[in-house]
């Protein structure tokens, strides 16, 4: 049993080497979990097996009274910024006329995450620690672990110690935020500020949950490693297992060096992670250890920074709008004004709190920048330019659409309206029931909602089923083809398999993974609506915030009351995907492939034939990378297909992938 533990670990290891490190999946995330639970079983029978480095030892769950310091044997450095070409030119005339003659850079994209460092002992992960003041950090080895780009075995068993940087994807952090506004908690700033906030949990679980990365980049000695230069460097901590960037470059040239960062200016919107400069490093050690260090920092490497993606403008109003938890979120609207490649003339504000400690008021100017290039935010007032007779903003008390009162909930930052029958929360609910990760009905959205409920039509999603066509035909610019499609639409999305429906429902923290889990372990709504807290903890993944909240919901007899009308409208409340360990039989040509739809598909939407690739053991991603396997291309694929033609990355037609979703195998 020992050596069938020990091999299901190297396994889960190395496949997880290939997708969090190399970008290169090498098996289907089904077939992952499903090796993944199979240990989970196993070592829970034989925890004398379980060893520290186990990929089971991620999933978080030590909570800690507080974080030990930790005495950087080897200080970590900080880099003496520069801001502009003639900086960059003086920095590498101080070189040459140190050394006397020129030298290779090295130049690395600055990310924006929080320093560590990582320590290994016969190759093993024994200590993470923060940067700190360079000289005295936190051991945060806990919550490192959670860190799935992180090894915890290296490919030599040899004695390291490694220095880089984690961060938070622009997407996690665009999820993150989304999330604790949803909840009515603080949204952090920006990427860096919510990659600090997920390492320095007191609960590694919460870290854990937070999908951080991390790129490596140094050495607090690099005598281990025997290579005579940064580049030399980079390259084996690749092969030792580390996660490095490869958007690195050497540079002969002055010239050289401000090309790359002028073409990574242009380009840091389109990355996944956040860069806040270029960091230019001499390459050779040789030439590093000559020109030695300053009290505080290198002088063979200096920070380009970029100037920053802001701009000033006018609140000319403030809107509040009510979701469908009851959150109710105020909006500046804006003189428009060009920031980041793109025209802003709306930013969030989040909740009464950031408005007051940021003292926004209505017809101030103020300072504009994108968080993390995806959402604009207020930096902040500028306040020489208000005028005398302004007056702090009044936050409302009622709900701008039924009028009752708000409230703040306990540990809430955000206001909320509780009225169950708020207009504004059931149209958003209504939206949200119709929306493509839901029930995907065609040809509804939140104007003809808005209609359907202005007219009486709709109460709640299940009302829905019982349009007509004769109501319909007496909306406003609704003409019968299109009442005809609307029908067809609603009429097939009964059909739909389980999860979309529970997402559907908008129950509090179920999101799209979430009710896939849930729909597939519980396999009906009424199986699901019965369960308890404990039975819901044993789907992988899910907590007790999840739990507490489909109990809570389940105990309301209008939810069950809602079931009723559902099923009496014939609504489907059964899951209909393949289980997970099923997936990995399908022979398929999408099997553990990673696919990316670009241009316009004729036969298929778009949502369909990711379904369709999905339930052939395929992965839909959006963006091509290194990793991609295939793209299919429609009509009109723009800079999707032109990359993946300069990466050589395999071109289908819609109509190959078609033939491939009906060969004999795939049936």
């Amino acid at each position: 049993m020992a050596e069938t533990i020990h091999s299901l670990q190297r396994k889960l290891i190395d496949y997880a080497y290939a997708y969090y490190v190399k970008d290169q999946p090498v098996v289907d995330d089904a077939y992952y979990d499903q090796l993944y639970q199979q240990l989970v079983e196993l070592e829970t029978k034989y925890p004398e097996y379980r060893t520290p480095d186990s990929p089971t030892q991620r999933v978080g769950g030590v909570v800690l009274k507080g974080f030990e310091k930790v005495v950087h044997e080897i200080p970590l450095y900080s880099l003496n910024d520069v801001f502009s070409k003639n900086d960059i030119i003086a920095f590498d005339q101080r070189v040459q006329k140190t050394l006397g003659h020129p030298v290779t850079y090295i130049c690395e994209l600055k990310i924006d995450g929080l320093s560590i460092s990582l320590k290994y002992e016969q190759g093993r992960f024994v200590r993470g620690a923060t940067r700190g003041d360079g000289t005295i950090g936190e051991n945060i080895t806990e919550n490192i672990k959670t860190v799935k780009s992180v090894p915890l075995v290296l490919k030599e068993p040899i004695d390291i110690e490694v220095r880089g940087e984690c961060y938070m994807p622009k997407q996690a952090f665009f999820d993150l935020n989304q999330k604790r506004e949803e909840d009515g908690l603080d949204i952090f700033a920006n990427p860096r500020n919510a990659a600090a906030g997920s390492l320095r949990q007191l609960d590694s679980k919460v870290t854990a949950s937070r999908n951080l990365s991390t790129f490596l980049y140094t050495l607090a000695d690099f005598g281990p490693l025997h290579v005579r230069n940064q580049a030399e460097a980079l390259d084996h901590l690749d092969d030792l297992g580390f996660r490095t960037n490869h958007e690195r470059q050497t540079c002969t040239t002055i010239d050289e060096v401000w090309a790359y960062i002028e073409a990574f200016h242009e380009k840091r919107s389109q990355l996944p992670y956040e860069i806040d400069g270029v960091v230019i490093k001499v390459n050779e050690f040789t030439n590093q250890n000559q020109l030695g260090f300053t009290v505080k920092a290198p002088r063979w490497a200096v920070a380009y920074k970029f100037p920053p993606e802001e701009a000033q403008t006018t609140i000319e109003a403030i809107e509040w709008t009510v979701g469908r938890t009851g959150v109710v979120t105020p909006t500046a609207v804006m003189t428009p004004v060009r920031i980041a490649g793109t025209t802003v003339s709306r930013a969030s504000l989040h909740n009464a709190d950031y408005m007051k400690m940021k003292d926004i008021r209505l017809h101030d100017q103020v300072i504009i920048y994108k968080a993390g290039d995806i959402i604009p935010e207020v930096a902040h007032v500028v306040e020489e330019a208000r005028v005398q007779t302004s007056l702090p903003y009044q936050i409302p008390t009622i709900c701008p659409i039924c009028g009752s009162e708000l409230v703040h909930l306990d540990e809430e930052v955000a206001l909320r309206c509780i009225n169950p029958k708020c207009p504004a929360q059931i149209k958003e609910g209504l939206s949200h029931f119709v929306s493509r990760d839901a029930m995907n009905i065609e040809g509804i959205g939140p104007r003809m909602i808005e209609q359907f409920f202005n007219h009486g039509f709709v109460s709640d999603v299940a009302d829905l089923y019982h349009l007509s066509l004769p109501q319909l035909l007496d909306l406003e610019k609704v003409k019968e083809k299109s009442a005809t499609n609307m029908l067809q639409a609603i009429e097939a999305s009964k059909q739909n398999s389980l999860e979309k429906l529970l997402f559907g429902l908008g129950i509090r923290h179920v999101g799209v993974k979430a009710a896939k889990l849930l729909a597939e372990r519980f396999e009906t709504l009424a199986a699901l609506s019965k369960a308890t807290q404990e039975e819901i903890l044993t789907v992988d993944t899910l907590g007790p915030t999840i739990a507490d909240s489909l109990v809570t919901y389940f105990a309301n007899d209008e939810v069950h009351e809602l079931m009723a009308e559902l099923n009496t409208a014939g609504v489907n409340t059964t899951y209909l995907g393949l289980k997970k360990r099923d997936v990995e039989q399908i022979q398929s040509a999408f099997q553990g492939k990673t696919v990316v739809l670009t241009g316009k598909l004729v036969t298929y939407t778009r949502e369909d034939a990711k379904e369709k690739i999905e339930q052939l053991g395929g992965k839909v991603t959006g963006s091509v990378s290194k990793k991609t396997d295939m793209v299919v291309a429609g009509s009109d694929a723009g800079s999707k297909l032109t990359k993946a033609q300069a990466l050589g990355i395999p071109i289908w037609s819609e109509q190959e992938m078609i033939a491939a979703f009906e060969t004999k195998d795939n049936k």
